[in-house]
């Protein structure tokens, strides 16, 4: 996959040669150029604070919420916000798909793993949403003593746990409500940062939907979910 990074996001992007998404996950190793994923990466590491949150026995870690990154990286936010990168991703799965609103704290969010034990252990990602929903993650760092980190990826595929490869650039897109998956906890001294990013084939919502969804940002990134 070619890309350049621009100030509104990245531009030339092929479609995959015969994207396989029949188990609905897909995975592209040295997704973007090194100078442009240098570029992204460094737009993101300029974060020292995250928001911890932690969820006895299933979660735990550090985030950074869309509503932050639109403020103080939107370079990151113009990635995520570029049409040609829908169409790619589009591609991928198979149906057109565009973002999730603005206010959906976790549209386009960091996950920090940079404790020791910290995890997330299995789940699906719920839509809520009318249409499809996907899970895309970028990986920007994933860092331990000896190389990648102890946290691995986790997902059952057709019955069978698989791990999931994630060095650094490597690019991971699923279906987030079919796709069973986890992240094993950190070991001491390792870090692992991932972009995360959502998109929909409608984003359109029910009421109950909407109540669901603010439920979630809550966990994940506290009371500014109330009235995002």
């Amino acid at each position: 996959m070619q890309i350049s990074s621009t100030a509104t996001g990245p531009r030339n992007l092929p479609t995959p040669v015969a994207p396989d998404f029949t188990r609905r996950l897909y995975t592209l190793p040295d997704a973007l150029p090194q100078a442009a994923f240098a570029k992204l990466a460094a737009n993101i590491e300029q974060f020292v604070a995250t928001e911890r949150n932690y969820v006895p026995t299933h979660k735990k870690g550090g985030t950074i919420a869309y509503e932050t990154l639109r403020e103080h990286a939107p370079e990151v936010a113009a990635f995520y916000q570029s049409p040609e990168f829908h169409r790619f991703i589009s591609g991928i799965v198979g149906v057109p798909v565009g973002p999730t609103p603005a206010h959906d704290q976790s549209s386009c969010s960091l996950l920090f793993y940079e404790r020791p034990g910290d995890h997330i252990g299995w789940h699906y990602d719920y839509n809520f949403y009318k249409g499809r929903h996907f899970t895309v993650l970028l990986s920007i760092v994933n860092r331990g003593a000896n190389g990648l980190s102890a946290a691995r990826l986790m997902a059952r595929l057709g019955g069978a746990e698989q791990t999931i490869a994630t060095p650094p650039n490597t690019l991971v897109v699923f279906e987030g409500a079919k796709v069973l998956h986890k992240v094993t906890p950190l070991a001491e001294g390792e870090r692992r940062v991932v972009l995360s990013m959502t998109f929909c084939a409608d984003n359109t919502h029910s009421l109950v939907q909407e109540c669901m969804r603010r439920v979630k940002d809550i966990a994940f990134f506290g009371p500014r979910a109330l009235w995002s």
